[in-house]
């Protein structure tokens, strides 16, 4: 276990000198040193939770370069930067970015996108993209976005079709969810397409 422990540090070293920039090194430093230095006092949980929170600063920086690389417009509508959220919790969900765009009334943003890091709704919905042919009808179908497969559905509740959509789509490790508040799935596809799906997708493996 102690082996692990110490690749995992090495591991960590480098993750920090290629992926944070200079003026946030020196709190990786700080926890790289608690680490080690736990570590050495053969304290293995102290050690393994200052590097969990590393491991966490490291999330919340892809998020915010995640971003980054969202437009700050969609369709007919400009970003909501107030509304921009990145947050990170290894372990769990390694990292959540939202964005949303457009005026915002009692049904929500008329768009949004997050991005999830390893996402419990992974399995099940590779599972169903899976089946194509089994999930296409009853207001959901199976589409290709930037060559990756894509479930989209007409959003409901319990009074029917609401005229929203939701596109959700499965990368390795992560989901990126599309939601459109009212409009038409071919419009949601068409916005999907417009976006830098193969970008986000790099940065968030």
């Amino acid at each position: 276990m102690k082996t692990n422990l110490k690749n995992m540090l090495l591991i960590t070293s480098v993750l920090i000198l290629s992926l944070i920039k200079v003026n946030a090194q020196d709190e990786f430093g700080k926890r790289l040193s608690e680490a080690r230095a736990a570590f050495a006092a053969n304290k293995l949980g102290d050690a393994r939770f200052a590097m969990q929170q590393m491991m966490q600063e490291i999330d919340i920086n892809i998020g915010k370069s995640i971003l980054k690389l969202l437009p700050a417009k969609v369709d007919s509508w400009t970003v909501n930067s107030a509304n921009d959220h990145v947050s990170g919790a290894s372990g769990f969900f390694g990292v959540v970015v939202h964005r949303d765009y457009g005026t915002i009334d009692s049904a929500g943003a008329p768009f949004y996108v997050e991005v999830i890091n390893n996402s419990p709704v992974l399995v099940g919905l590779n599972a169903l993209l899976s089946l194509p042919v089994m999930v296409n009808g009853d207001g959901r179908k199976v589409v290709k976005v930037a060559g990756y497969k894509a479930l989209i559905e007409t959003s409901s509740n319990d009074f029917g079709p609401t005229g929203g959509h939701t596109l959700q789509i499965p990368i390795g490790s992560t989901l990126i969810t599309l939601n459109l508040n009212k409009g038409t799935q071919d419009q949601l596809q068409k916005i999907a397409e417009s976006l830098p799906i193969a970008e986000i997708a790099k940065l968030s493996q």
